[in-house]
């Protein structure tokens, strides 16, 4: 195409530039229409079915309730029809759009328009699998004004050319790297969260859809890996998002899962992914090769970095998650790159390995479903993506550590955080302005906890929830001014606590020990009588008497955090 016409080399469209070939009668790539030749087709993989494992690698029991999505059927005379044309309009800016986050990796996949393109959309498009995940309504869509969060699922399951050598050979697959990645609300942060493979916990009963259609209901487990939620047992990812859900207390809305060769392939279409090691490693389990200092990494030796237990730390599967974080937010920067934006090619490479790569539920499995996803998430800076771990100590059931359990004191803080969107990062300043009048409410003298006069109703829709704060508050916190005024007029969907301007003082000293935000607070106009007490009511974000009602402020102390701008060097 004729840059010169039709704007800058830069900003030319992938979407247009598929064209018919009359003399293959094929769909081929042209970049320069005034050279009067084409790029050749772009690569196409053979079609993975749902129930066989590559053609080179043996055959492997299928993902319960995965199916392959069917290509439509080619028009006649192989023209694109007039509704899968896309109109140009005079002016308009050709823009990312579409942003992919892939299993192992969690990596962003930026692609210019070329699901414009009929041909190419359904090859794209047919490249996804989808399982149907029983019992969560994952077609919602992405509301405005509300945090969703999606499951990265990364299998071990051994599948595809060269992975011999990682995984278990006989093994259905387990969750091996699993992020919970969280958005905010007014999509401005997102926090990623890795959950530790060899930490114990609960897995709930789940349900599967079997290949025959049939619906099948998996025992939980108590007291086992957290991964053994996939694979084993013959649980889909929808066991994966039930386990996590009763793990953080946060809804899992979609997930994404990949195996390892999302990490060879995508390294590889992106042109290699930049890392830095501080000292020179040679590990002969992995066969990873690096000089100290920086290097880029892409296929194999990519696909070492991320699962070499040997190389960085003190060899366990924790320090493995910080290179791993360190890695995805390498890939991350080169995917939003101009590097990758302004090149055509790269670009339809990506879109092809990121959907050979995934396995969706179904409310993100068409291309029509994740450019939905490609809008919420494509505001977001790197340096407001903030990647962590779920803090966890040695299982103090085992006498030889092998595995790990939460952090009884920091874990709940942060899943407290992910429930109240609380971001792990300084979002801009003129976005916290916003809320720094609210915020000084809480600023200024309190009172003492025997000073503090509170009715307290229950809007909160679960039963004796103001009797239970109450003797909360008076047996424990030493507010013995405190009276159940039984249930409110109406359910309320936030906690309040209305107060007179010479209560400023009691409201601050509530607000601590219940963990109010200070969004609760509602300061009146007129003081107060001397014996006149506040109003407390309990909303549907009351979650138990001394529960905080929303996440802490900060993150937990010493939580170790790396944000996606930055460049880190594994040791």
């Amino acid at each position: 195409m004729d840059a010169h016409s039709r704007g800058r080399a830069d900003e030319i469209d992938p979407a247009d530039q598929w064209v018919l070939n009359p003399q293959t009668g094929n769909y081929e790539l042209r970049l320069d229409r005034s050279a009067g030749q084409s790029r050749p087709q772009a690569p196409s993989r053979p079609r993975r079915s749902a129930t066989a494992a590559p053609a080179q690698a043996p055959a492997e029991a299928p993902v319960p309730g995965q199916r392959r999505r069917r290509a439509p059927e080619e028009p006649a005379g192989g023209q694109i029809p007039a509704q899968g044309r896309r109109k140009r309009k005079q002016g308009a800016s050709r823009k990312k759009k579409i942003l992919l986050w892939t299993g192992g990796t969690m990596a962003f996949v930026l692609v210019g328009g070329a699901a414009g393109a009929y041909a190419l959309y359904n090859k794209l498009n047919n490249n996804l699998d989808v399982v149907d995940v029983v019992g969560k309504n994952t077609n919602a869509g992405f509301a405005k004004g509300k945090a969703f969060n999606i499951l990265v699922i990364g299998t071990d399951k051994r599948t595809g050319e060269g992975n011999a050598g990682y995984g278990d050979k006989n093994s259905p697959g387990h969750a091996d790297t699993t992020i919970l990645f969280h958005v905010s609300k007014d999509r401005t942060n997102a926090t990623a969260l890795s959950i530790p493979r060899d930490m114990k916990t609960e897995i709930p009963d789940c349900q599967t859809r079997q290949t025959d259609g049939t619906i099948k209901t998996i025992p939980g487990e108590s007291d086992v890996r957290f991964n053994v939620s996939l694979g084993q047992s013959g649980r889909d990812p929808g066991c994966v998002m039930r386990t996590v859900e009763e793990l953080t207390g946060v809804t899992v809305d979609h997930f994404m899962m990949a195996d390892f060769n999302a990490v060879k392939e995508m390294t590889t279409a992106v042109g290699g992914v930049k890392v830095c090691v501080e000292k020179a490693v040679n590990d002969p389990k992995s066969h990873l090769k690096l000089p100290a200092g920086e290097s880029v990494i892409q296929g194999e030796q990519a696909l070492a970095f991320v699962r070499t237990r040997h190389s960085f730390g003190n060899e366990s599967d924790l320090d493995r998650i910080k290179v791993q974080q360190q890695f995805l937010s390498s890939m991350i920067r080169q995917m939003k790159s101009d590097d990758t934006l302004t090149d055509p090619g790269k670009l339809l490479d990506l879109a092809n390995a990121a959907t050979s790569a995934l396995t969706v539920d179904s409310g993100i499995g068409d291309l029509t479903k994740l450019q939905a996803l490609a809008r919420e998430l494509s505001s977001i800076d790197t340096k407001n993506i903030a990647f962590t771990t779920l803090p966890v100590i040695d299982n103090p059931a085992e006498r030889i550590r092998a595995t790990v359990v939460p952090d009884p004191v920091k874990a709940p803080q942060l899943f407290a955080m992910l429930q109240s969107d609380t971001s792990l990062t300084e979002v801009k300043k003129k976005q916290q302005d916003a809320k720094n009048a609210q915020a000084a409410l809480l600023k200024g003298t309190r009172s003492t906890a025997a000073e503090v006069r509170v009715d307290v109703y229950n809007g909160s829709g679960i039963q004796g929830a103001a009797q239970s704060t109450i003797n909360w508050l008076q047996n424990d916190q030493g507010v013995n001014r405190s009276t159940n005024k039984s249930n409110a007029p109406e359910k309320a969907a936030k906690t309040t606590l209305t107060y007179a301007p010479n209560q400023a003082d009691q409201a601050r000293k509530l607000a601590d020990m219940m963990g109010l935000p200070a969004t609760a607070l509602k300061p009146g106009t007129q003081d107060a009588g001397e014996r006149e007490p506040m109003t407390l009511v309990l909303g549907a974000d009351f979650k138990g008497a001394g529960v905080p009602i929303t996440g802490p402020a900060k993150a937990p102390k010493d939580l170790e955090k790396v944000a996606a701008d930055k460049q880190v060097c594994a040791k």
